[in-house]
């Protein structure tokens, strides 16, 4: 048995949320439902001018790799997380975030100069969820932040797409993978955002290599990845990508790949308020589900179940009491 379930690596970020209408981004220039990078003095500008939309009360510590890792240390699982924070209000912050939600993380994390990233995330009453992102510090993650004893005490070591876009990030992402090849650690991999894939394929490329254990994506990002239309033709295509994948389609549910079939996944109908962190959750969800030895499809639908709940409130995680609710209606190994 491994110390842990999950190893992740990526950015970390502060989140805050703001409701904001579909006038609020044409006003501000700000591309509806995508993750767009900027410098600290714009994500000011925009934090001033939506200041009163807030709706949460309180920060949040986040990145898409973050949320994942949380969602199964609040499950019960086990996991680790290299990330890079400054020695800031921010910083400090997050850090205990991490460690209040049970995940372990390397003891270099925090550095003495720079700024801790933030994200704005901006929801339309459409539950539609616009990030823009000032990654700070956090483009300073290399691959000596990277605990290699760890990835090989894990059973999975999971990256963020985001990690692409950054010199440095993406040679760690390349560094981590060697190192659990080499530990035979499965490899996971979420393509993130469809703006992601468009503009950093070359880079995605190479951290899938010749191909890696799990791909997790919704159908958006699917169809970039595989530069058609047809969906059908995307998961032919993505068998080449990874050994198992899962895509995601929102209420039309998830189709699962687990090597041998083709699998569907139904979701489960609900009123969504807000979709941040809906596919953070989900593969956080299915890779507890994964390493606690239910098959793909009973973990996808275990996701679909967690990531149906947390778009019915605000914030990419579940209250303190639903993880053990859900938890509850998956049979697990003792």
């Amino acid at each position: 048995m491994k110390r842990y379930d999950v190893y992740g690596l990526g950015s970390a970020l502060v989140d805050t949320e703001l409701d904001v209408t579909d006038q609020d981004l044409h006003n501000l220039d700000i591309k509806k439902g995508l993750m767009t990078l900027v410098d600290e003095a714009r994500q000011d500008f925009l934090q001033a001018s939506l200041k009163d939309h807030l709706v949460m009360s309180k920060r949040a510590c986040g990145g898409s790799a973050a949320n994942t890792l949380i969602a199964l240390s609040q499950f019960g699982g086990k996991s680790y997380f290299s990330c890079k924070v400054a020695n800031d209000d921010y910083g400090r912050f997050y850090m205990q975030d991490l460690a209040d939600n049970g995940v372990d993380h390397n003891p270099q994390s925090l550095v003495e100069s720079g700024t801790t990233g933030k994200c704005l995330v901006m929801i339309t009453d459409d539950s539609e969820r616009t990030m823009n992102t000032f990654l700070g510090i956090s483009t300073q993650l290399s691959a000596d932040d990277i605990d290699r004893e760890a990835i090989a005490n894990s059973e999975y070591l999971y990256l963020e797409g985001y990690l692409v876009t950054g010199d440095s990030t993406r040679e760690a992402a390349l560094s981590a993978c060697a190192s659990a090849r080499e530990a035979q650690t499965k490899v996971a991999l979420s393509l993130s955002d469809p703006g992601i894939v468009a503009h950093f394929r070359e880079g995605l490329k190479q951290m899938v290599g010749a191909g890696i254990d799990l791909l997790f994506c919704n159908e958006a990002e699917a169809l970039a990845w595989c530069e058609t239309d047809d969906i059908d033709q995307a998961l032919e295509q993505l068998k080449s990508t990874a050994k198992q994948f899962v895509v995601t389609g929102g209420s039309r549910g998830a189709t699962i790949f687990n090597g041998c079939d083709f699998l569907h996944a139904p979701a489960q109908p609900v009123k969504a308020v807000d979709t941040n962190g809906a596919g953070d959750m989900f593969a956080g969800a299915y890779l507890y589900a994964l390493t606690q030895g239910c098959e793909c499809l009973e973990a996808a639908t275990f996701a679909n179940l967690a990531a149906g709940h947390v778009v019915t409130d605000y914030g990419p995680r579940l209250r303190s009491d639903g993880y053990a609710t859900l938890k509850a209606s998956l049979k697990v190994r003792d």
